[in-house]
């Protein structure tokens, strides 16, 4: 995938909003105001309050802090066994027309006419790419050809899925957005598929899944070298190995030590054992 020709940037961090609740709209302004310039969320009121992410963009945006030129705006369809009765889609309606409800819902919440990357939440199925799934992609990718998304993603996915995507001549998505773990070498496989095909691997929950290794003393070791706190050693090393990170954190402190991490430059020998501590 050649992304030199997209219109939109996409930043080396992304902001995370899920369980944000009522602090959303305070929190993402305060990210903005730290220098995230991306912001994920999803319209799932089980888990996100997208319509909060909104009101923090546009605070944001009055005290001029960024324009939305500046930003990165990522958002996913969730099918319905994920949501809660605070549904974005008529439920009896068919999928595309759920996914043209869920994206329209989205733009609304977020004040604006486009997002730079519209995520598949998770497939129907843990176990295989299913036909709805086929024909929710369809839908998604008919949603960009209208202009309402530059590009797409899948997110909770497997090597299975990916490899079956591909086996059907589906077109890939831009983005994989996977909960990362160490003790599966974190996401290994999944990773080399997107290495391998220009797909960027976006890995959440990079500490909170990963709390023992954060807490090792290898990490520590690593930080007390280069100056630095845990989790920007863990960042580090994602960014080393080709990953997109996000961040979830509610703590200005943390936003800007995290933005500052991007600095941080890890050897070759530390990458080595931070990718093998655990898988």
């Amino acid at each position: 995938m050649d992304m030199s020709t997209l219109k939109t940037s996409i930043p080396g961090f992304i902001y995370g909003t899920a369980w944000k609740e009522e602090r959303t709209a305070g929190l993402v302004e305060m990210a903005l105001r730290a220098g995230f310039r991306g912001i994920d969320t999803a319209n799932q009121r089980r888990h996100y309050f997208e319509a909060g992410v909104g009101e923090g963009l546009a605070a944001a945006y009055r005290s001029r802090v960024v324009t939305r030129a500046d930003l990165f705006l990522q958002t996913k369809f969730t099918y319905r066994p994920g949501q809660d009765h605070r549904l974005p889609y008529d439920p009896t309606a068919s999928l595309p027309v759920q996914v043209a409800q869920s994206i329209a819902s989205s733009l609304e919440h977020l004040g604006t006419d486009r997002v730079d990357s519209f995520v598949l939440h998770g497939p129907s199925s843990g176990y295989e790419w299913t036909e709805s799934d086929a024909e929710l992609w369809e839908a998604m990718r008919h949603e960009r050809s209208a202009g309402r998304a530059q590009l797409l993603g899948v997110s909770n996915v497997s090597l299975v899925h990916l490899e079956q995507m591909e086996d059907a001549h589906s077109e890939l998505p831009a983005f994989v957005q996977n909960r990362c773990y160490a003790r599966t070498g974190w996401d290994r496989e999944v990773r080399l598929f997107c290495r391998e095909r220009g797909i960027i691997y976006q890995g959440f929950s990079l500490l909170t899944a990963n709390v023992d290794v954060v807490r090792s003393s290898l990490v520590a070791k690593i930080a007390a070298r280069a100056r630095v706190g845990p989790a920007q050693v863990v960042f580090a090393f994602a960014r080393s190995v080709g990953m997109l990170p996000l961040t979830g954190t509610s703590s200005a402190e943390h936003m800007k030590q995290d933005l500052d991490g991007s600095r941080v430059e890890l050897s070759s020998d530390e990458i080595l054992a931070i990718e093998r501590v655990a898988g």
